[in-house]
């Protein structure tokens, strides 16, 4: 009897959350990383979760070393201007950059990552300051948003993005 109760209850709360996942659209995106010479060098998926925009980055021929890693304000990567047209950091309140900045960092400033030895670098980073979904701290908004790696890491202070140095990766942030 205890078992039949027990498949009972278990069954009804599977059907229960089918049903409530299926009334919360996924939003997704992905985004291909060029170098500056237009070459496509790696992908990243990004997954709208409830504490935020999940962004998994899988890169290769980055050198081994600390890069800085943000998400810039414009869905332009043009490697003739060294991907400057993907404009600054995401930050749609205004705030200074950096982690370390007394009023709080940028919406798209994010962990510097590692490339490994074989010039790879796959990472799985949490932006609890984003959506994918309509509103003012959206990255898929009218001008889109970018993905940028820096040559140099992230130094969480100076203004107005951390002296990361060069952009020498961008990938333009798209709706799946």
């Amino acid at each position: 009897m205890i078992r039949t109760d027990l498949t009972a209850l278990t069954l009804g709360f599977l059907c229960a959350s089918a049903a409530a996942l299926a009334q919360t659209p996924q939003q997704d995106a992905v985004a291909t990383f060029f170098n500056p010479q237009g070459q496509e060098i790696g992908k990243a998926m990004l997954t709208q979760t409830t504490s935020g925009v999940l962004i998994e980055i899988d890169v290769s021929n980055i050198a081994n070393g600390e890069h800085g890693f943000h998400i810039h304000e414009t869905g332009i990567c043009d490697g003739s201007d060294g991907f400057k047209s993907a404009g600054g950091h995401f930050e749609p309140g205004q705030r200074q950059h950096g982690y370390l900045a007394g009023h709080g960092s940028h919406a798209g400033d994010m962990p510097n990552q590692f490339a490994a030895a074989d010039d790879k670098l796959q990472a799985q980073v949490l932006n609890p300051n984003v959506t994918l979904a309509d509103g003012p701290t959206s990255v898929l908004d009218a001008d889109g948003s970018a993905l940028v790696i820096h040559a140099d890491p992230d130094d969480y202070r100076s203004q107005p993005a951390g002296n990361a140095g060069d952009r020498i990766a961008c990938a333009v942030i798209e709706k799946r």
